[in-house]
């Protein structure tokens, strides 16, 4: 906590969300513009935790029916089936696919939870305004935006489901509901990663800093 510096803010320095070029604003009262593209400055982006917070929870809520609704539907002439993601998992498995078995299970099950459960932690730990580990915390968040680049994995799980299954010649596949839940949750964490701001992970840490130049 030594080491750290007066933050961009308390320096008047706020970067461009879009062009990322760091200007001075003069009056923080007064709407500011970027110099560069014209863009709104803000030194922390506004609603970023009730924004981040309503995206979690509906997450959440959809988590559900994408893990315990159909994902999937497969028939043909002599037979029916019907496969959630994780009944899906465990044909693959049964089957012999054990390396396809593991890539579903955590490309559309632990990946998308752990997202989830990511960016709670964040949430409540600066809500808290918590100094605890704020370099592991965003390193924590940079993982949450990197996996949340191949997020788009998910959604191709059906495909991959519908490929490996056995299909006749009069045979069809079909997405169930939970693929649109499913879908929904993938959207949402990306949503909820870029609303939340990690600069108000290290806020916590300038003010304290603050307070004891003051106490001396």
């Amino acid at each position: 906590m030594n080491g750290l510096s007066g933050s961009a803010a308390s320096l008047g320095l706020c970067a461009c969300h879009v062009c990322n070029l760091v200007s001075r604003v003069r009056n923080p009262r007064q709407a500011a513009h970027c110099p560069r593209c014209g863009a709104y400055l803000h030194a922390r982006k506004p609603g970023s935790i009730a924004s981040c917070w309503a995206f979690l929870i509906a997450g959440y809520i959809l988590y559900i029916p994408a893990n315990l609704l159909t994902m999937m539907e497969t028939g043909s002439l002599i037979s029916y089936r019907k496969d959630t993601i994780m009944s899906g998992v465990i044909h693959l498995w049964k089957t012999g696919s054990w390396g396809i078995a593991a890539v579903v299970f955590i490309a559309s099950i632990l990946i998308p939870l752990m997202k989830l459960v990511s960016l709670t932690v964040l949430l409540i730990s600066v809500q808290r305004r918590s100094t605890w580990e704020p370099r592991q915390r965003t390193r924590l968040y940079r993982m949450v935006e990197l996996v949340g680049r191949w997020s788009m994995l998910d959604i191709y799980v059906v495909t991959l489901l519908a490929a490996l299954v056995q299909l006749g010649a009069l045979a069809t596949v079909k997405a169930g509901p939970a693929a649109v839940a499913f879908g929904a949750v993938v959207v949402l964490t990306m949503l909820a990663s870029l609303k939340f701001d990690p600069r108000l992970i290290w806020d916590p840490l300038y003010k304290e800093r603050g307070h004891e130049r003051d106490a001396h």
